[in-house]
């Protein structure tokens, strides 16, 4: 098992970037798959990006491709999630998720953490 938790969120402008990061706990976490995914008020929790076990492979949906960046320290058991030129509709709060397998195709994730705001103002 793995508990997740986030952190870097906040308020920014518009244009502006955030890191957002997600700490895990136990000796297990390269053995787990990494994903970012977003709810903004009233809609859908949607997946943002994925990262396999090593990092060497990534995901990006179409929301934030070309302004994020997903990355991972195994060595630190902290996934990374940076976002650049930052919209009024990115706002949301942003959440990290783990599971054994790193697929591109599927939104079912075994672990979850708390979530962080994101508030980008224009």
């Amino acid at each position: 098992q793995v508990q997740l938790v986030e952190s870097g969120g906040g308020l920014v402008q518009a244009g502006g970037s955030l890191r957002l990061s997600c700490a895990a706990s136990g000796r297990t976490f390269r053995s787990y798959a990494m994903g970012w995914f977003r709810q903004a008020p009233g809609k859908e929790r949607h997946l943002v990006a994925t990262i396999d076990r090593s990092g060497a492979l990534t995901y990006y949906a179409n929301s934030m491709k070309g302004r994020s960046t997903i990355s991972r320290d195994n060595a630190k058991n902290t996934v990374y999630l940076q976002m650049n030129s930052l919209k009024p509709e990115d706002t949301a709060v942003y959440y990290c998720a783990a599971r054994s397998y790193y697929d591109t195709t599927t939104v079912v994730y075994d672990y979850w953490g708390q979530g962080t705001q994101v508030t980008v103002s224009s």
